[in-house]
């Protein structure tokens, strides 16, 4: 994860995929490891899919939340 960025706090531009991982890793860390490998394949299978344009703020081509929807609902 980065470090702060006040200059986008509520624009829905910020990349949330490290702390997505960052959730699959505790979930791991607490012996949910079903969760886990759901979680890592979801991004996995999220960027091979190119639906994410780029990593970088602003670019991804859709905003936080909508990344955040696309992993969770691979991952449900």
């Amino acid at each position: 994860m980065g470090g702060s960025a006040p200059k986008y706090t509520g624009k829905n531009v910020i990349n949330p995929l490290a702390t997505i991982s960052a959730g699959g890793m505790m979930m791991d860390t607490l012996g949910e490891t079903k969760i886990a490998a759901a979680i890592d394949k979801a991004i996995h299978d999220v960027l091979a899919s190119g639906q994410i344009k780029s990593l970088a703020a602003g670019r991804m081509g859709m905003g936080t939340r909508e990344v955040g929807d696309l992993i969770a609902k691979m991952v449900s």
